[in-house]
């Protein structure tokens, strides 16, 4: 059988259980946190909260989940290795690159950026980046990335994004790893991901999740990208500043009316320690944690219709699917 990259090493994809598509466990602002690290404090207390918390969601029936922290949110697999050795939750991490807009200066002035100087093609230095933390593993750790990250908002197909997206896109081609993308539903950019990864690049559209699809209620929308052959990334419960709670469940069961739970993954996209959020502000996400699937979400579908089968193929069949490599 196929087997999955975690932190801890190879597991079987049939061995993935229950699994939750995009939970973070730390999203840092690195810079900021190495020059002025007050605010994140004990590096022990920090890493024995998430085994903490982890534990507690591994206790509910979750056996895995995805954690698609890249660069541009503060990846750092040495300590997400030294939790992974402290719980019996398994850890897929990702390689990739996260932005809406430009690229990091490391970037910038590389690869594609020299052609117009040089006059000629130039390799494309995230490609073999992302390539060897698939192949070799990430930092020395020997930890190797199960999934691949990108990202578009509403700002649409920028510079930055468009040469992230395709480096994506190409290392995907040459490993067979899945791709996952924070998206913009409310604008469509879906349609942007199916034009440059399917139609360009030539991605399998059924290798890409599309992340954050429940941030719409647009079900036309959601099945058109679900019967072009993607995987709807149904992934922030709990995030509910711009929506509600019962908006982001009923779609999902409305998806499963239409037939298309074997088109969707379940997730909070929670966090053990998050710094882009005031500490002030979290008191309005009182939900926003790894249990909220369990405690509420399940509940509620099962109560308007969603059947036990259906569930466990968002929740084990898709994941396990999705995650083989190709």
């Amino acid at each position: 059988m196929p087997q999955v990259q975690t932190a801890r090493g190879p597991v079987e994809a049939g061995a993935l259980g229950q699994t939750l598509m995009h939970e973070h466990v730390f999203v840092l602002s690195a810079d900021v946190q190495q020059n002025y690290p007050a605010e994140w404090g004990s590096e022990d207390e920090r890493v024995a909260d998430a085994v903490t918390r982890l534990t507690a969601l591994h206790a509910l029936g979750v056996s895995t989940i995805v954690d698609p922290t890249v660069v541009g949110l503060g990846r750092y697999i040495p300590r997400i290795a030294r939790i992974a050795e402290q719980v019996d939750l398994q850890i897929v991490v990702a390689t990739g690159l996260y932005t809406y807009g430009d690229l990091p200066f490391f970037f910038r002035h590389r690869g594609p950026a020299l052609e117009a100087v040089l006059g000629t093609p130039v390799p494309d230095p995230m490609v073999e980046m992302f390539v060897n933390d698939i192949r070799e593993g990430i930092a020395g750790t020997g930890v190797r990335a199960g999934m691949l990250k990108c990202a578009i908002d509403s700002e649409g197909m920028t510079r930055g994004v468009e040469q992230a997206m395709r480096a994506v896109a190409r290392a995907h081609l040459e490993t067979g790893v899945p791709i996952t993308v924070h998206t913009h539903p409310g604008s469509q950019q879906g349609l942007a991901v199916q034009r440059l990864l399917v139609e360009e690049e030539g991605v399998d559209a059924g290798r890409v999740v599309l992340g954050h699809s429940g941030d719409t209620t647009d079900a036309d929308h959601l099945s058109a990208l679900a019967e072009a052959g993607f995987v709807l990334g149904m992934d922030r419960f709990g995030i509910n500043l711009e929506t509600t709670f019962e908006a982001r469940a009923d779609i999902v069961v409305e998806m499963c009316k239409r037939g298309f739970a074997g088109s969707m993954v379940l997730s909070q996209d929670a966090a053990c320690y998050l710094d882009w959020i005031e500490p002030d502000v979290m008191a309005f996400l009182p939900q926003w944690n790894y249990e909220h699937i369990h405690t509420d979400v399940l509940p509620y579908l099962r109560e308007h219709g969603v059947t036990e089968e259906q569930i466990t193929t968002m929740l084990v069949d898709v994941p396990r699917r999705v995650l083989e490599p190709t």
